[in-house]
């Protein structure tokens, strides 16, 4: 008991000092990396989403399964995808961005986009048959029948949106391998953790650990106020 004390203790001395130092770097690395991926799995998951949702073709099933196994795909397979073909011998190599933040965002938004589609879809999925008709019956373009489709299940796919955000924000393997974590430049919360409770400083790790939980809540108490503010009209 006397340790599992100091160790907090330990977090509280290393928070009582701010955002100052590597604490500040990290956080605000951590912040941008997150809400880049997470605004790119939006921009692409939700009409990708959307469109699987309101259309019925040919290999729609297969496709959905596809999009079901990738909101499961192991970070560590996804970030070692990533790391061949961002090699130096590999396709994309001349970009020269393995090692930085632009790839770290790559990892998240591939492991966060499948997340975006499968919820997107399933809510979109889940609409009324009569509904379905009248988005149909009004001849609209496809985007304009798909922004009316996610107006309606916004509260859905507001929490699609937060599961993408969870996915980014949590994620190590795949970032710590097209990363680095290199300190200054590619370390992050989950990676900065890892590296605390290795050199057994789990003060500072439980800190970051209170960090990390601390924006989590704060981006979800967001998207649960949007959600509730929606419903309630």
């Amino acid at each position: 008991m006397g340790f599992l004390l100091e160790v907090f203790r330990d977090a509280l001395s290393a928070l009582s000092g701010g955002l100052g130092g590597d604490l500040g770097s990290v956080v605000w690395l951590t912040s941008w990396i997150a809400f880049v991926a997470t605004g790119i799995s939006v921009l692409i998951g939700v009409p990708l989403g959307t469109t699987l949702g309101l259309s019925e073709f040919r290999g729609k099933r297969a496709t959905t399964v596809l999009v079901n196994t990738g909101m499961g795909l192991p970070p560590v397979l996804a970030g070692l995808v990533l790391l061949l073909l961002l090699w130096r011998g590999g396709p994309f190599g001349a970009w020269g961005i393995l090692f930085t933040p632009a790839a770290m965002v790559l990892a998240q938004a591939m492991l966060a986009i499948p997340i975006a589609v499968g919820l997107t879809a399933s809510a979109i999925s889940g609409l009324p048959l009569a509904a379905k008709e009248q988005l149909a019956a009004f001849q609209l373009s496809p985007w304009n029948r798909g922004a009316v489709a996610v107006r309606e299940v916004w509260p859905a796919v507001g929490g699609a949106v937060a599961a993408a955000f969870g996915r980014v924000i949590s994620e190590v393997g795949a970032v710590l391998i097209v990363g680095g974590n290199i300190r200054g430049e590619t370390r992050v919360l989950t990676t900065a953790i890892v590296q605390e409770t290795r050199q057994a400083q789990f003060g500072q790790a439980l800190a970051f650990g209170f960090v990390l939980l601390g924006m989590a809540l704060v981006v979800n108490a967001g998207i649960t106020w949007l959600q509730f503010k929606d419903a309630a009209r």
